[in-house]
C-alpha cells in the first residue's frame, strides 16, 4: 500500500488519544496511588524512589520522557517516518498533560474500585485511538507493534500485559502487595481496552455476493488484500453472481462496505470479526 502522510486529521486524533490517556492517569490512577504500568509505571517507580522530595515538576513526565528516547531511537530501525513523527507528538503531549493537570491531593471518587475501572477505560480507549491512527504512545506501544509484526498471535496490549507482571512484581516487593494487585487491575482492564479500541489490530473476515466483476479488482488494486471467489447462483433468481471472501482490518471496513455497495448496490455483505488468521495477512499497524 502506498504511504499515507500524517494528515492534520491523525494528529488530532493522536493528540486527543494522548490527552486522554495522560489526564485519566493523573485523575483517576496515581491519585491512588497506584502505578500505571510500562514506561510511565517504570517512571513513577523512579520518581517515587529518586525524587519524592521535587514537587516544583512532575519528575513522572519528565523521565518518562527521558526514557523515551532510546526506544523511540529504536523505532527508527523497524516503524514508519509517519508512526515515528505520530509517536513524537504523542509523547510531547503526554509530557504536556501530566504536567499541566495537577494530580489531586484525593481521589475524586470515593470508591476505589470505580476509579480504577473509569481510569483504566479513558486510559484504554485514549491509547486506543493513537494506534488506530497508526501512530503509538511510545514506550511499551512501540515494542507492540514491532512484536505484532514478528509474532502475530501477539498485540500490543498482550506486551503491556506481559512487561507490566514483571513491574508490578518489583512494587509488591519494594511496596505492598495490596498495591500492586490494585495496579495489575487497571493493567488488565486497560490491556483489554486498548486491544478492543486498536482497530487496525483487528482482522475482520467479509463474505461478500456480487454480480460485479469490479469488486474483487477494487479490492486488490486499492486495499492491496487478497481475495478468494467462487462461482455461484441465486437460488431464488438463478442468477449468476461472484462469492468472494477476503479478510481486511476492523479500521477498513467501513470503507471497503460503502465502495462495494458504490459499486454494486445489490451486493450482500456477511461481517465476522475477530477471525484468527494464519498466513499472509499483513495487520499494517504502522
Amino acid at each position: 500500500m502506498l504511504n499515507q502522510k500524517l494528515d492534520v486529521k491523525s494528529i488530532l486524533q493522536i493528540m486527543l488519544g494522548s490527552a486522554l490517556f495522560a489526564g485519566a492517569l493523573n485523575l483517576f490512577i496515581i491519585p491512588l496511588n497506584l502505578f500505571v504500568g510500562g514506561v510511565i509505571g517504570t517512571a513513577q517507580l523512579l520518581d517515587t524512589v529518586l525524587f519524592s522530595k521535587v514537587t516544583l515538576i512532575s519528575m513522572t513526565a519528565v523521565i518518562n520522557f527521558l526514557l523515551n528516547i532510546p526506544i523511540f531511537a529504536l523505532g527508527f530501525a523497524t516503524l514508519k517516518k509517519r508512526t515515528l513523527i505520530g509517536t513524537f507528538i504523542s509523547i510531547l503531549t503526554q509530557t504536556l498533560v501530566l504536567s499541566i493537570i495537577r494530580v489531586p491531593t484525593t481521589p475524586i471518587l470515593d470508591d476505589k474500585l470505580a476509579s480504577i475501572a473509569i481510569g483504566s477505560i479513558i486510559a484504554g480507549i485514549g491509547c486506543g485511538i493513537v494506534l488506530t491512527a497508526r501512530s503509538s504512545c511510545g514506550g511499551l506501544d512501540l515494542l507492540g507493534l514491532f512484536l505484532s509484526y514478528k509474532k502475530p498471535q501477539m498485540s500490543v496490549g498482550k506486551i503491556n500485559l506481559y512487561y507490566n507482571i514483571v513491574l508490578f512484581t518489583i512494587c509488591a516487593y519494594v511496596f505492598n502487595i495490596q498495591t500492586a494487585l490494585y495496579s495489575v487491575l487497571y493493567i488488565a482492564i486497560f490491556s483489554i481496552t486498548v486491544d478492543r479500541y486498536h482497530y487496525t489490530n483487528i482482522p475482520v473476515t467479509l463474505m461478500i455476493f456480487t454480480q460485479s466483476k469490479i469488486v474483487q479488482d477494487h479490492i486488490m488494486s486499492k486495499y492491496v488484500r487478497g481475495v478468494t471467489c467462487w462461482k455461484g447462483m441465486g437460488a431464488y433468481t438463478k442468477k449468476d453472481m461472484e462469492v468472494l471472501c477476503t479478510v481486511v482490518s476492523r479500521s477498513e471496513v467501513a470503507s471497503v462496505k460503502k465502495e462495494i455497495m458504490e459499486i454494486d448496490p445489490q451486493a450482500f455483505i456477511i461481517e465476522h470479526r475477530g477471525s484468527l488468521v494464519t498466513g499472509g495477512y499483513q495487520k499494517r499497524l504502522d
